[in-house]
């Protein structure tokens, strides 16, 4: 079957390329013998459905077609234009077909592999030359791409279209909605991350794919924020994750616990044999990482950090306020 496909659409490329006029889907039918076997065994609609799927493949293999509604007598008509379907001479140096190779390797355990792998066919057959690597002990890089929020962000991120998903903050007790224009996909420190604007919020955000709980759903409509010319993903995170922040925050911690913050601290000060204090970098995004050390973590300040982290241990515990959590107690 999958033979008989490809001859069939080779056999329609060739008719739509080596035509001077349009040529109607009768004309079509009764040049190739797969359609015209469909209309004579099946029906017309057989044969419709059939014709449709292969210009549609062939369209996305690259093919332009062109459509003609007036050339025959109300007919539409179909031509594939040489001119339009000749590529620009590709020339690339060796280290750029390299990064090239590299990159679709790359992508070989992310759905993108068909598309990368594509992509380096149809550069070898316009005569770009690339060295394959047959040295079997050769790391090679790869970026594993799981999430299943990945593929249609991707693709909505590329044809410029609106979504909406739940999200799940970092100590946030349970998921919330958000309608975001998608910018930009990058992955940083193992972690796929998707830079855009949220329109509820108004502001530009960053979103962790492994938090986005259920499906991505598309929306129709364009983008209302404007998109930057260049979305610098990694130092956006980098930034909600406190690296290379100017501020700083003071926070008083449990002896034994928080390692990871302790590797980050510019100054450590023993305040009793059980707590002590340190001053760590301030960047957005910091509150979140604070509460999940919970009651081994006190914030001195800044005050807007401080209430931060207390409104996520509340939402975490149920609670609206701290009034409300002295009820409890």
């Amino acid at each position: 079957m999958a033979i008989a496909k490809a001859e069939r659409l080779m056999n329609l490329a060739l008719c739509l390329m080596n035509t001077r006029r349009p040529l109607s889907k009768k004309e079509l039918r009764e040049s190739i013998e797969a359609y015209r076997e469909a209309w004579q065994q099946g029906s017309e609609d057989a044969f419709n459905r059939m014709f449709e799927r292969d210009k549609d493949d062939l369209r996305e293999l690259g093919l332009v077609i062109d459509v003609d509604e007036s050339a025959l007598d109300g007919e539409i008509g179909y031509l594939a234009r040489r001119d339009r379907n000749r590529l620009p001479e590709i020339a690339l140096d060796a280290e750029e077909a390299a990064a090239l190779t590299v990159a679709a390797r790359v992508w070989q355990q992310a759905k993108m592999s068909g598309a990368a792998s594509g992509a380096l066919q149809k550069l070898r057959a316009a005569g770009v030359p690339f060295t394959e690597d047959t040295e079997p002990d050769t790391l090679q890089p790869r970026i594993p791409a799981r999430e299943a929020a990945f593929e249609p962000l991707l693709v909505a991120a590329r044809d410029r279209r609106p979504v909406v998903f739940e999200y799940r903050k970092a100590g946030a007790a349970a998921a919330e909605q958000r309608s975001v224009e998608p910018w930009a996909l990058e992955c940083w420190r193992g972690h796929w991350y998707l830079a855009g604007w949220d329109r509820d919020r108004g502001a530009a955000r960053v979103f962790r794919l492994s938090r986005i709980t259920g499906k991505v759903r598309s929306r129709a409509g364009s983008f209302t924020g404007v998109v930057p010319e260049h979305v610098d993903v990694r130092a956006v995170v980098a930034s909600f994750a406190g690296e290379g922040a100017t501020a700083t925050a003071t926070v008083r911690l449990r002896r034994g616990a928080g390692f990871p913050l302790r590797t980050k601290a510019l100054n450590t000060r023993q305040v009793d044999d059980g707590w002590d204090e340190l001053e760590i970098p301030y960047g957005n995004g910091l509150g979140a990482d604070l509460a999940e050390f919970g009651p081994d973590l006190v914030v001195l300040g800044p005050e807007e950090l401080r209430a931060d982290v207390v409104d996520r241990l509340l939402a975490v515990a149920g609670l609206k306020n701290l009034d409300e959590a002295g009820a409890h107690a």
